[in-house]
């Protein structure tokens, strides 16, 4: 892995939910295995695009044999079954740094590996480094096209 800010990490196409969730895998042996890589994880896609299936690839590498679920209604679910707490966030209802300070967002940033869906509600709470994962429906949405940065 190639790390470079503002740069294309990785990409691939996943054709089942299987390998959707095997590159949030991916991704998270890169985190785990070098400490000096962002402990955040932005993820952009459509409803139903497969974050939460990308987030359990994820925490079956950083949290294994925690049950992931989405977070829409609870805002944030916490996994504690690794070395590093791992905190799920969805903020799609949220509309601004209120709403989100509202949620204890700010006390988990320097706590754990956070994944945070809807980041684009709140660009400006962004930290100064991260990755963003990018999950496009191909295929009439039948596959995904997935894309991740460091930003």
């Amino acid at each position: 892995m190639v790390v470079l800010m503002d740069k294309l990490i990785f990409e691939t196409d996943a054709f089942s939910p299987d390998e959707t969730s095997g590159s949030g895998a991916k991704l998270a042996c890169e985190i785990l295995n070098n400490s000096s890589l962002p402990r955040f994880v932005a993820l952009r896609g459509d409803l139903g695009a497969g974050k939460t299936e990308f987030t359990r690839g994820f925490a079956s590498v950083a949290s294994p044999g925690s049950f992931v679920k989405s977070p829409t209604y609870a805002l944030v679910n916490e996994y504690k079954k690794g070395k590093i707490p791992l905190f799920h966030f969805d903020i799609y209802r949220l509309s601004d740094e209120d709403d989100l300070y509202s949620t204890g967002y700010f006390d988990y940033l320097d706590r754990g590996i956070c994944l945070v869906e809807w980041f684009q509600n709140i660009p400006e709470c962004l930290p100064d480094s991260y990755f963003e994962v990018v999950i496009d429906k191909i295929n009439d949405g039948a596959a995904r096209h997935i894309s991740v940065y460091l930003r």
